[in-house]
Protein backbone atom coordinates (compact mmCIF):
# COMPACT_ATOMS: atom_id res chain seq x y z
CA UNK A 1 0.00 0.00 0.00
CA UNK A 2 3.01 2.30 0.36
CA UNK A 3 5.37 2.53 -2.60
CA UNK A 4 8.93 3.69 -1.91
CA UNK A 5 11.62 5.16 -4.16
CA UNK A 6 14.71 7.28 -3.46
CA UNK A 7 16.52 9.76 -5.68
CA UNK A 8 19.49 11.80 -4.40
CA UNK A 9 18.46 11.63 -0.76
CA UNK A 10 14.76 12.32 -1.30
CA UNK A 11 12.56 9.40 -0.26
CA UNK A 12 9.20 9.29 -2.02
CA UNK A 13 6.38 7.52 -0.21
CA UNK A 14 3.38 6.86 -2.47
CA UNK A 15 -0.06 6.05 -1.11
CA UNK A 16 -0.89 3.10 -3.36
CA UNK A 17 -4.39 1.83 -2.69
CA UNK A 18 -6.29 3.15 -5.74
CA UNK A 19 -9.19 0.72 -5.25
CA UNK A 20 -10.16 2.64 -2.10
CA UNK A 21 -8.96 6.02 -3.42
CA UNK A 22 -6.14 5.86 -0.87
CA UNK A 23 -8.62 6.02 2.00
CA UNK A 24 -6.98 6.05 5.43
CA UNK A 25 -7.56 2.48 6.55
CA UNK A 26 -6.16 0.94 9.70
CA UNK A 27 -3.51 -0.84 7.61
CA UNK A 28 -2.56 2.16 5.45
CA UNK A 29 -2.11 4.46 8.45
CA UNK A 30 0.03 1.87 10.23
CA UNK A 31 2.21 1.24 7.16
CA UNK A 32 2.70 4.94 6.44
CA UNK A 33 3.57 5.67 10.08
CA UNK A 34 6.14 2.87 10.03
CA UNK A 35 7.67 4.11 6.76
CA UNK A 36 8.04 7.60 8.21
CA UNK A 37 9.73 6.18 11.33
CA UNK A 38 12.24 4.40 9.09
CA UNK A 39 12.93 7.61 7.15
CA UNK A 40 13.51 9.49 10.40
CA UNK A 41 16.22 7.01 11.43
CA UNK A 42 17.91 6.84 8.01
CA UNK A 43 20.77 9.35 7.79
CA UNK A 44 20.77 9.07 3.99
CA UNK A 45 17.25 10.53 3.75
CA UNK A 46 17.38 14.32 3.43
CA UNK A 47 13.64 14.86 2.84
CA UNK A 48 10.42 12.92 2.26
CA UNK A 49 7.94 13.43 -0.57
CA UNK A 50 4.45 12.13 0.18
CA UNK A 51 2.43 11.47 -2.97
CA UNK A 52 -0.07 8.99 -4.41
CA UNK A 53 -1.09 6.76 -7.28
CA UNK A 54 -4.40 7.27 -9.05
CA UNK A 55 -6.41 10.48 -9.20
CA UNK A 56 -6.95 10.81 -5.43
CA UNK A 57 -4.34 11.75 -2.83
CA UNK A 58 -6.67 10.47 -0.12
CA UNK A 59 -10.43 10.20 0.20
CA UNK A 60 -10.26 10.48 4.00
CA UNK A 61 -11.02 7.76 6.54
CA UNK A 62 -11.84 4.32 5.17
CA UNK A 63 -15.41 3.84 6.40
CA UNK A 64 -15.14 0.05 5.99
CA UNK A 65 -11.85 -0.23 7.91
CA UNK A 66 -11.43 3.01 9.86
CA UNK A 67 -8.25 3.64 11.83
CA UNK A 68 -8.50 4.40 15.52
CA UNK A 69 -8.45 8.16 16.24
CA UNK A 70 -5.20 7.68 18.19
CA UNK A 71 -3.61 6.08 15.14
CA UNK A 72 -4.50 9.11 13.04
CA UNK A 73 -3.17 11.56 15.62
CA UNK A 74 -0.04 9.42 15.85
CA UNK A 75 0.47 9.69 12.09
CA UNK A 76 -0.05 13.46 12.07
CA UNK A 77 2.31 13.93 14.98
CA UNK A 78 4.89 11.69 13.30
CA UNK A 79 4.87 13.95 10.23
CA UNK A 80 5.15 17.10 12.34
CA UNK A 81 7.96 15.74 14.51
CA UNK A 82 9.94 14.07 11.73
CA UNK A 83 13.44 15.55 11.62
CA UNK A 84 13.28 15.64 7.83
CA UNK A 85 11.05 18.02 5.83
CA UNK A 86 7.94 16.34 4.44
CA UNK A 87 6.70 17.62 1.09
CA UNK A 88 3.23 16.70 -0.18
CA UNK A 89 2.95 16.20 -3.95
CA UNK A 90 -0.77 16.36 -4.75
CA UNK A 91 -1.96 15.47 -8.24
CA UNK A 92 -5.59 14.69 -7.48
CA UNK A 93 -8.42 14.97 -5.01
CA UNK A 94 -8.11 15.34 -1.24
CA UNK A 95 -11.03 14.86 1.11
CA UNK A 96 -11.66 14.93 4.88
CA UNK A 97 -8.91 13.07 6.76
CA UNK A 98 -6.56 13.40 3.80
CA UNK A 99 -6.54 17.13 4.46
CA UNK A 100 -5.17 16.50 7.93
CA UNK A 101 -2.23 14.62 6.44
CA UNK A 102 -1.73 17.47 3.98
CA UNK A 103 -1.86 20.04 6.79
CA UNK A 104 0.80 18.21 8.78
CA UNK A 105 3.28 18.32 5.88
CA UNK A 106 5.84 21.13 5.87
CA UNK A 107 5.39 22.03 2.20
CA UNK A 108 2.57 21.06 -0.16
CA UNK A 109 2.41 21.56 -3.91
CA UNK A 110 -0.80 20.80 -5.80
CA UNK A 111 -1.60 20.41 -9.49
CA UNK A 112 -4.25 22.46 -11.24
CA UNK A 113 -6.49 19.37 -11.36
CA UNK A 114 -6.47 18.92 -7.58
CA UNK A 115 -9.64 19.52 -5.58
CA UNK A 116 -10.24 19.72 -1.83
CA UNK A 117 -13.23 19.35 0.51
CA UNK A 118 -13.89 18.98 4.23
CA UNK A 119 -16.75 16.51 3.82
CA UNK A 120 -17.13 15.46 7.47
CA UNK A 121 -20.31 17.45 8.14
CA UNK A 122 -21.99 15.68 5.22
CA UNK A 123 -21.63 12.30 6.91
CA UNK A 124 -22.63 13.54 10.36
CA UNK A 125 -19.24 14.12 12.04
CA UNK A 126 -16.74 16.97 12.43
CA UNK A 127 -13.09 17.47 11.35
CA UNK A 128 -11.96 17.06 14.95
CA UNK A 129 -8.60 15.27 14.81
CA UNK A 130 -7.51 16.78 11.50
CA UNK A 131 -8.13 20.28 12.85
CA UNK A 132 -5.01 19.90 15.02
CA UNK A 133 -2.44 20.70 12.28
CA UNK A 134 -4.84 22.82 10.23
CA UNK A 135 -6.09 25.44 12.70
CA UNK A 136 -2.64 27.07 13.17
CA UNK A 137 -1.87 27.10 9.44
CA UNK A 138 -5.03 27.83 7.44
CA UNK A 139 -6.89 31.13 7.11
CA UNK A 140 -9.56 31.07 9.88
CA UNK A 141 -12.42 32.57 7.89
CA UNK A 142 -11.85 30.27 4.94
CA UNK A 143 -11.49 27.23 7.19
CA UNK A 144 -14.77 28.13 8.90
CA UNK A 145 -16.58 28.33 5.56
CA UNK A 146 -15.25 25.11 4.08
CA UNK A 147 -15.55 23.02 7.24
CA UNK A 148 -19.17 24.11 7.77
CA UNK A 149 -20.33 23.70 4.16
CA UNK A 150 -18.28 20.81 2.81
CA UNK A 151 -17.85 22.74 -0.45
CA UNK A 152 -15.28 21.63 -2.99
CA UNK A 153 -12.54 24.11 -3.96
CA UNK A 154 -9.52 24.08 -6.22
CA UNK A 155 -5.75 24.33 -5.92
CA UNK A 156 -5.55 28.10 -6.38
CA UNK A 157 -7.96 28.63 -3.49
CA UNK A 158 -6.12 26.04 -1.39
CA UNK A 159 -2.92 28.04 -1.90
CA UNK A 160 -4.65 31.36 -1.13
CA UNK A 161 -5.91 30.12 2.24
CA UNK A 162 -2.67 28.39 3.23
CA UNK A 163 -3.83 24.79 2.92
CA UNK A 164 -1.09 24.19 0.35
CA UNK A 165 2.14 26.12 -0.21
CA UNK A 166 1.85 26.43 -3.96
CA UNK A 167 -0.58 25.74 -6.79
CA UNK A 168 1.31 24.59 -9.86
CA UNK A 169 -1.33 26.07 -12.15
CA UNK A 170 -0.65 24.93 -15.71
CA UNK A 171 3.00 24.15 -14.85
CA UNK A 172 4.00 20.48 -14.68
CA UNK A 173 3.80 19.37 -11.05
CA UNK A 174 7.29 17.87 -10.95
CA UNK A 175 8.67 20.99 -12.59
CA UNK A 176 7.05 23.07 -9.86
CA UNK A 177 8.54 20.76 -7.20
CA UNK A 178 12.07 20.84 -8.64
CA UNK A 179 13.26 24.08 -6.97
CA UNK A 180 11.81 22.94 -3.63
CA UNK A 181 13.67 19.63 -3.71
CA UNK A 182 16.83 21.31 -5.01
CA UNK A 183 16.72 23.71 -2.06
CA UNK A 184 16.32 20.87 0.42
CA UNK A 185 19.21 18.93 -1.12
CA UNK A 186 21.46 21.99 -0.78
CA UNK A 187 20.63 22.48 2.91
CA UNK A 188 22.53 21.10 5.89
CA UNK A 189 20.61 18.13 7.36
CA UNK A 190 21.19 19.41 10.90
CA UNK A 191 20.03 22.90 9.93
CA UNK A 192 16.92 21.48 8.27
CA UNK A 193 16.04 19.56 11.43
CA UNK A 194 16.48 22.57 13.69
CA UNK A 195 14.62 24.89 11.33
CA UNK A 196 11.69 22.49 11.06
CA UNK A 197 11.64 22.20 14.85
CA UNK A 198 11.48 25.99 15.10
CA UNK A 199 8.70 26.31 12.52
CA UNK A 200 6.50 23.54 13.93
CA UNK A 201 6.91 24.40 17.62
CA UNK A 202 3.63 26.32 17.91
CA UNK A 203 1.73 23.76 15.85
CA UNK A 204 2.98 20.93 18.05
CA UNK A 205 2.28 22.91 21.22
CA UNK A 206 -1.37 23.33 20.24
CA UNK A 207 -1.47 19.73 19.01
CA UNK A 208 -0.31 18.29 22.35
CA UNK A 209 -2.63 20.58 24.31
CA UNK A 210 -5.76 19.61 22.35
CA UNK A 211 -5.10 16.07 21.13
CA UNK A 212 -6.91 14.35 24.01
CA UNK A 213 -10.05 16.43 23.60
CA UNK A 214 -10.11 16.08 19.81
CA UNK A 215 -9.54 12.32 19.95
CA UNK A 216 -12.40 11.95 22.41
CA UNK A 217 -14.65 14.18 20.32
CA UNK A 218 -13.90 12.19 17.18
CA UNK A 219 -14.69 8.87 18.87
CA UNK A 220 -17.97 10.18 20.29
CA UNK A 221 -19.09 11.68 16.98
CA UNK A 222 -18.43 8.50 15.02
CA UNK A 223 -20.56 6.60 17.56
CA UNK A 224 -23.62 8.85 17.26
CA UNK A 225 -26.76 8.19 15.15
CA UNK A 226 -25.99 10.95 12.64
CA UNK A 227 -22.66 9.31 11.81
CA UNK A 228 -24.29 5.92 11.33
CA UNK A 229 -26.87 7.44 9.00
CA UNK A 230 -24.29 9.53 7.17
CA UNK A 231 -21.89 6.64 6.59
CA UNK A 232 -24.71 4.31 5.54
CA UNK A 233 -25.99 6.90 3.08
CA UNK A 234 -22.49 7.40 1.69
CA UNK A 235 -21.97 3.67 1.15
CA UNK A 236 -25.46 3.36 -0.39
CA UNK A 237 -24.79 6.39 -2.62
CA UNK A 238 -27.83 8.33 -1.43
CA UNK A 239 -28.49 11.55 0.48
CA UNK A 240 -28.66 11.19 4.27
CA UNK A 241 -32.04 11.76 5.89
CA UNK A 242 -31.28 15.33 7.01
CA UNK A 243 -30.71 16.77 3.52
CA UNK A 244 -33.32 19.43 2.71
Amino acid sequence: MIGRTRVRGVETLSLDSPATRNALSHALVAELTDALKQCDKDHDVRAVVLTHTGNTFSAGADLKDPPAPKAVTGLLQRILKLRKPVVARVAGHVRAGGLGVLGACDIAVASEASTFAFTEVRIGVAPAVISLPLLPRVDPRALTRYCLTGETFGAAEAARIGLVSHSAGDTDLDEALAPVLDGLRRASPRALARTKELLTAKVLEAFVEDVGAMTGLSASLFANPDAREGMTAFLERRDPSWVL
